[in-house]
């Protein structure tokens, strides 16, 4: 069973549209979705969650969004959502009157793993602590599927290891399913299963993330030595100040034809640049 199913999204704004998105998670894996400040990231996930009006059909867990259906998801976003002044018994009285799974033992667990201090008021947690409670927030109703929106963005390097870690313990449950929408590629090279990419409202690509890692390479050449290479292989292509970057698909067998040409292992962040800024 497919976790989400997306058929010809469409959302307009005044100055910006996605455009009949299509696009589907499988159940038991990890999908990140990257792309540009303002690519359409965030509206995919609103999208899903109900927050906006669109076109298109969304299906999650094979059926419509409904109240059950909710119950069965956890939210992450880069948003406040907390009164200033609360403190963890006051947040942890709220949601569990907003929750029917609620697990008010399996929350405050969570809240001594992840060392949350209990009687600061939450205008005084660092950004780390704050992301923190919004995930144990999110696990503590015992979800099927996290829904991530730049969970680790702004996190020094330390706390964003031990987020992905709490990930990892999510997706040890096979049916376990996770979104995570980020700007932070390296992030996904740890935890992903597939790569979906989005720019100015379009799916540029969807793809597991081995075949991402394993298919393209970084051709590093010049200008004169690229007109020896078959075009066929190259997707995008950078000037640089000294040398060429190009993104060639196939690599093995490009490698297998041109074994003397210096071919790197891309980064997805690689990948993603090249697709934006190449030509």
């Amino acid at each position: 069973m497919k976790a989400i199913e997306i058929k010809n999204l469409y959302k307009d704004y005044k100055n910006f549209s996605l455009k009949n998105i299509n696009l589907e998670i499988d159940k038991g894996t990890v999908m990140g979705l990257i792309g540009e400040n303002g690519a359409g990231k965030t509206t995919i996930i609103k999208s899903i969650l109900g927050l906006v009006n669109y076109k298109g059909s969304i299906k999650i867990l094979g059926e419509d969004l409904s109240k059950e259906i909710k119950e069965g998801i956890g939210v992450v976003l880069n948003e406040g959502f907390f009164t200033e002044t609360l403190k963890i018994k006051d947040i942890e009285k709220v949601l569990s009157s907003a929750y029917k799974n609620w697990d008010k033992n399996y929350f405050y667990d969570l809240i001594k793993e992840f060392k949350i201090p209990e009687n600061t008021k939450y205008k005084e947690f660092s950004t780390g602590n704050k992301m923190k409670l919004k995930i144990a927030i999110a696990l503590a109703p015992h979800p099927k599927f996290l829904i991530l929106d730049e969970p680790t963005s702004g996190l020094d390097p330390v706390i964003r290891d031990e987020i992905l870690d709490i990930f990892f313990d999510f997706i040890k449950n096979e049916d376990a399913t996770i979104l995570f929408s980020t700007h932070i590629t390296s992030d996904l090279e740890k935890i992903a299963d597939y790569i979906t990419f989005i720019s100015e409202g379009e799916i540029i690509f969807s793809k597991s993330k081995e075949e991402l890692l394993y298919n393209y390479g970084i051709l590093r050449t010049s200008e004169e030595e690229i007109k020896e290479y078959d075009p066929k292989f190259i997707i995008k292509r950078k000037n640089n100040t000294y040398n060429i970057d190009a993104l060639i698909e196939n690599k093995e067998e490009f490698l297998r034809i041109y074994p003397d040409a210096l071919v790197d292992r891309p980064t997805i962040e690689e990948i993603m640049i090249l697709f934006e800024r190449g030509k």
